[in-house]
């Protein structure tokens, strides 16, 4: 009940939202993977090149299984490329990968919407984990009521790292094309195949926050039914 109540018509825009972003980035990601570039290199050629024309030598580049897993760790100064974005020579994979090392050059530059994401990330897991069931416990036990705002709290912390996250790869698709296109790396329609790849995967991120955002509008809502 507490998952189909009348306030889940709230979260529906959200949820369409967040199956045609997921959807356009695989139809996006699946058409682009298939285009060769005209250097003929790969994600981590690039993504080397990148990294070393920034002065950021010392970060690694690691190959990980998985599909459109790819993603920068700032701890451990890694770049870690999917298999198909670190080996293939495609305009899809050297986007990516180019992306991934805007996020590298963030970190190398102190970019201060990055490291403020960095220190929502506990409180997003957290937040995520322990939300809802806190919330839940306090919306059907009413001597636990109290439970309901901490669960918002902590919903919350979750909802500022969605919104925090968007400027950050925004700003990471843009370094990488202009550094894709400054280096010569794209050239006539591979950039604009690239851009097409990078907006796709901005919109995924676009839609989860916007259902973060709905379902904390939702929690409170329910909340105010409770009194």
């Amino acid at each position: 009940m507490f998952f189909w109540d009348p306030t889940f018509i709230i979260i529906i825009p959200a949820l369409i939202l967040a199956f045609y972003a997921q959807s356009k980035v695989r139809s996006t990601y699946a058409r682009y993977s298939q285009v060769r570039n005209h250097s003929g290199m790969t994600g981590a050629q690039v993504a080397r090149r990148l990294l070393d024309a920034s002065g950021l030598g010392d970060v690694e580049i690691e190959k990980v299984e998985g599909n459109l897993t790819d993603h920068y760790d700032p701890r451990k100064r890694i770049l870690r490329l999917s298999e198909g974005v670190h080996s293939s020579p495609s305009v899809a994979a050297i986007g990516i990968a180019a992306h991934e090392t805007g996020h590298a050059m963030q970190d190398g530059q102190g970019y201060m919407p990055l490291k403020i994401r960095a220190t929502f990330v506990p409180v997003a897991s957290l937040g995520s984990t322990l939300a809802f069931p806190l919330f839940f416990i306090g919306l059907i036990i009413p001597s636990f009521k109290i439970l309901m705002d901490v669960g918002i709290f902590f919903f919350a912390g979750a909802v500022l790292f969605h919104l925090v996250t968007l400027p950050v790869e925004l700003n990471a698709s843009g370094r990488a094309i202009r550094s894709l296109s400054s280096g010569g790396y794209l050239v006539g329609d591979e950039a604009t195949g690239a851009r097409a790849v990078l907006t796709a995967a901005a919109w995924t991120y676009v839609a989860a926050a916007t259902m973060a955002i709905t379902q904390l509008l939702r929690l409170l809502i329910l909340r105010n039914m409770r009194d």
